[in-house]
C-alpha cells in the first residue's frame, strides 16, 4: 500500500508541472538549440588532445578517437531531430494547444535528446535508438495534438 502511495506521490509531482505551459513548450525549443552542442564539446576537446589541425578540423576526423567520432554524428543527430522538435513545439503553440501534457512531452524529448548523445557517445546501442524512437515519438506527440486542434477548428 505504501508503495502505491509513493507511486502515486510522483506520478502527480511528476504531471504538474509548475510553468505555464506556453513558457515550457517554447522554453524547450530554447533548450533543445542547447543540446545540440553537448556532443560538440567533447569533439571539440578530442580535437585539442588529437592536435587536429584547427585550420581544417573536418578533413581530419579520422584522426579522431572513437568516442568522438561518435559524438561528432551524435553533434549531427541533433541537428536533425532539432527542425522537427521546433517545428511541432511552434505548431502546439500556435494552434493554443499547450497543454499539461504538451510540457510532459516537451520534457521527455528534451531528457532523451540527451540520454541520445550520452548513449551516442558511449557507444550503448540499444539505449541510443531507445532515446532515438523516444524523441521522435514525443514529435509526432507534439504535431499529432497540433493537427487535432486544426482538423477540430474546421
Amino acid at each position: 500500500m505504501l508503495q502505491g502511495t509513493i507511486v502515486s506521490g510522483f506520478l502527480k509531482a511528476f504531471m504538474t508541472i509548475p510553468f505555464p505551459p506556453e513558457q515550457v513548450v517554447l522554453t524547450g525549443i530554447a533548450i533543445a538549440a542547447i543540446l545540440i552542442y553537448v556532443p560538440f564539446f567533447v569533439v571539440g576537446a578530442a580535437r585539442l588532445n588529437a592536435k587536429v589541425d584547427l585550420g581544417n578540423p573536418r578533413s581530419e576526423q579520422d584522426k579522431l578517437p572513437p568516442y568522438a567520432q561518435r559524438a561528432s554524428a551524435a553533434h549531427q543527430n541533433s541537428f536533425e531531430v532539432f527542425m522537427l522538435f521546433a517545428a511541432a513545439a511552434i505548431m502546439v503553440y500556435v494552434t493554443g494547444q499547450a497543454s499539461n501534457y504538451t510540457s510532459i512531452v516537451t520534457i521527455v524529448f528534451l531528457l532523451a535528446r540527451l540520454l541520445h548523445s550520452v548513449f551516442y557517445i558511449s557507444n550503448v546501442l540499444p539505449l541510443r535508438g531507445l532515446m532515438w524512437a523516444t524523441s521522435i515519438g514525443c514529435v509526432a506527440a507534439l504535431m499529432g495534438t497540433a493537427l487535432q486542434a486544426v482538423k477540430t477548428l474546421s
